[in-house]
């Protein structure tokens, strides 16, 4: 077997995006062998630049959002700047920018100038509510799309208050169907030689993982609320606090699973009582047979219970904490966790590669850079431009 370019390789990129969502996509991009230039605000850099916590006084933040990138900075109020801004994107196959509608317009780089400019671009907008409909300049983050979409009340225990999700899921959702979009609208472009516009909002996101939550709602009339941590669909499935005080999840809810655990419990009994016999007695049953599994694992150190269930081929782990992760070597050892080299110096660890391609791989090339760090090289191999062209520009406070 021999490794191809990785996929998106000779592919130029214009990064626009700020936080979360849209530079997780253009790092995406980087990631599978895109050309990504970052183009920034002039001295302030992406926002998260200043966001704790620091490492060599760099943003964590922004080092793992931002990762096979080169950073242009620009003064984008500047016409000059705005001007130089069109001829990078007359030479870029994608722009990624996640500011509010209209604010590209208003630089004079909206859907029809740069589409008129480069018809073979493709424009990923990744916003709050899309770029149309009364709502669309509402501010929006990934939290308050939790709260509007209802995942904050699905998320929590039934008496408790609603919750947010542990980490940004709305955001990294939102990133991948950007990703997705972008690889379709490549896709289309190949058979068309055109580019276009792809649209994607936060909201839009998270309401489609909200899955059967929404037919249910609309068609049943039955509202999805939180239920702590057992399936919804399948019992016993939860979380049970062993003798040794951590905690351990299993699934083995359906008519294939629980004669497993019935067997590993040595509770045979439990398969023939009516409570428990079918998927539909159990969840009808659901504190009940919790209550038996909860007993059974109590009395034992949670890594036996796993060894146990895992013998048995029954889905579970031992709920571990960020800290057990990385302390992990088997996930550094398979790349999930890597460390990348970082200009400021030293290294930094990080999130690795999660998709894996056996011909053409993605790779990490670049760390996240320094605020303007690519200025020169970017100019001139994108426009062509000299020393004596950018020192011209500088001269006129653009960059």
């Amino acid at each position: 077997m021999t490794n191809s370019p990785a996929p998106l390789a000779g592919l130029k990129v214009v990064d626009l995006s700020r936080y979360i969502a849209g530079p997780h996509c253009a790092m995406q991009l980087g990631d599978l062998g895109a050309d990504v230039v970052k183009v920034e605000r002039k001295d302030l850099g992406d926002d998260t630049r200043s966001f704790m916590p620091r490492l060599d006084n760099e943003s964590v933040y922004f080092m793992v959002f931002n990762r096979n990138k080169r950073s242009v900075s620009l003064d984008l109020r500047n016409p000059q700047a705005q001007e130089l801004l069109r001829r990078l994107i007359a030479e870029a196959d994608i722009v990624v920018q996640n500011f509010r509608p209209g604010t590209m317009e208003k630089m004079g780089c909206g859907w029809d100038v740069l589409h008129a400019l480069n018809p073979r671009l493709i424009m990923a907008s990744v916003s709050g509510y899309g770029q149309t409909g009364s709502r669309a300049g509402d501010p929006c983050f990934d939290f308050v799309a939790q709260a509007i979409t209802g995942i904050m009340d699905l998320t929590g225990v039934p008496d408790g208050s609603p919750n947010l999700a542990g980490t940004y899921i709305v955001d990294y959702s939102s990133a991948l169907y950007a990703t997705i979009g972008i690889l379709a609208a490549l896709e289309h472009r190949h058979k068309s030689g055109e580019g276009q516009h792809v649209d994607v909002s936060l909201i839009g996101s998270a309401i489609s993982l909200l899955n059967t939550g929404i037919p249910v709602q609309a068609a049943l009339g039955e509202t999805v609320t939180r239920v702590g941590n057992v399936d919804r669909f399948s019992a016993p499935a939860n979380v049970y606090q062993a003798r040794d005080g951590r905690w351990v999840l299993l699934v083995a809810g359906n008519d294939t699973l629980f004669p497993r655990m019935a067997t590993v419990m040595g509770r045979q009994d439990l398969l023939t009582d009516p409570r428990f016999a079918t998927l539909k007695d159990r969840l009808a049953h659901r504190a009940e047979i919790d209550a038996e599994v909860a007993k059974w694992i109590v009395e034992r150190d949670s890594q036996d219970v796993v060894a146990l269930i895992l013998q048995a081929e029954i889905p579970g782990a031992r709920v571990a904490t960020v800290a057990d992760l990385v302390d992990d070597q088997y996930w550094w050892d398979q790349d999930y966790i890597v460390s990348v080299d970082h200009p400021s110096g030293g290294s930094f660890p990080m999130g690795g590669l999660p998709i894996k391609l056996s011909d053409s791989p993605a790779s990490i090339r670049l760390p996240a850079p320094l605020l303007g760090q690519h200025r020169d090289d970017v100019l001139g191999e994108w426009l062509g431009m000299s020393g004596s062209d950018i020192a011209d520009l500088d001269l006129n406070g653009i960059f």
